[in-house]
């Protein structure tokens, strides 16, 4: 089967990427280091602005903008995807990797990805709006502010939001907003 995704050159972009069975080791410190290193590489070959991003046990959100001319956010995500699949191995935090039926692939991410295009500024705020809270949606912490792998505290330093944003209250969204 074919999945056809809507491809905009300089677009922006909403996604979530989920470990394969939904194992949490995403947020062990040797993980972050080796995926923040290979989305640095990544994005000096093939250049992207992460806008908002969170790192959450089992997924991740991030709200990518792509550069004029360019709408390949597939190839990006396959190379994040595949370089940190055989760097990991089973050496980061127990990881245990197993050969998909008929293939010698690790199994450390689901095979596909969620993304959604973004539409207009409001979607767009929306979706970081969404991406700050998810932390808090998935009752990791209290408020945004106190989720370390996250963009957040990079938009409370523009001013983008408030230091107490989000913190003790249920914020419900647009149904189409973040749908994993």
């Amino acid at each position: 089967m074919r999945y056809r995704r809507a491809q905009t050159e300089g677009g922006s972009y909403f996604f979530t990427v989920v470990t394969d069975q939904r194992r949490p080791f995403l947020c062990d410190p040797e993980n972050i280091t080796l995926l923040r290193s290979i989305f640095r590489e990544i994005k000096k070959k093939h250049p992207f602005t992460i806008d908002a991003a969170v790192i959450l046990p089992d997924h991740l959100h991030c709200l990518w903008t792509l550069p004029v001319g360019d709408s390949d956010y597939s190839m990006r995500w396959r190379l994040i995807k595949s370089a940190f699949s055989r760097q990991c191995g089973s050496q980061y935090s127990g990881i245990k990797t197993k050969s998909r039926e008929n293939k010698k692939e690790q199994a450390v991410w689901q095979r596909r990805f969620w993304e959604h295009q973004i539409k207009n500024e409001n979607d767009y705020n929306q979706h970081i709006d969404y991406i700050h809270y998810n932390p808090v949606k998935h009752g990791l912490t209290e408020a945004p502010s106190q989720w370390p792998l996250s963009s957040f505290r990079h938009h409370v330093s523009k001013g983008f939001y408030e230091q107490n944003w989000g913190a003790g209250i249920k914020m419900k969204f647009e149904y189409q907003v973040g749908r994993e």
